[in-house]
């Protein structure tokens, strides 16, 4: 059960880029729950898919001695559905979303990447994946705001 959890409904089994398959994989879902659900009811999701992580990757890493296992893409999702709250309400929006939060989670700059390297454990999984998520949806707000003072859309 826990490793149909953390690799997302198997998602991160995927032979090349799992963290992509991840992300689309949660993307689907986030954008599923906000078609019948507000966007608070993501971000409680999303509170909560984060805690439950932690400690499952905390257990998942004790018992595997691997710190982030390309497997585990949990926090790929937990960084979408966070980017989608801040950033979701067109169809531009979530690929802009999707766009930035990939960027940030391959390229990792500045907080993400230092807590990529220093932080351990479940929380060192997640916590980059989530500061990425934030970063991805305010980019992805500025971006589409801009584009709409442009009058580009």
């Amino acid at each position: 059960m826990r490793k149909l959890f953390l690799t997302f409904f198997y998602t991160g089994l995927a032979p090349k880029a799992p963290g992509t398959f991840g992300t689309f994989a949660g993307a689907l879902a986030g954008i599923a729950i906000l078609k019948v659900a507000p966007v608070s009811t993501l971000l409680l999701l999303t509170v909560l898919l984060t805690v439950v992580a932690i400690k499952e990757i905390d257990k998942e890493e004790k018992e595997s001695g691997i710190h982030d296992a390309g497997s585990i893409v949990i926090d790929e999702v937990a960084g979408i559905w966070l980017a989608f709250t801040l950033s979701s309400a067109t169809w531009i929006q979530i690929f802009l979303s999707i766009a930035f939060f990939r960027l940030f989670d391959i390229w990792k700059p500045s907080i993400i990447g230092k807590i990529d390297r220093q932080v351990k454990g479940g929380l060192g999984v997640m916590g980059d994946d989530i500061i990425a998520g934030i970063f991805a949806g305010l980019s992805s707000a500025i971006v589409y705001g801009v584009l709409l003072k442009l009058h580009l859309l």
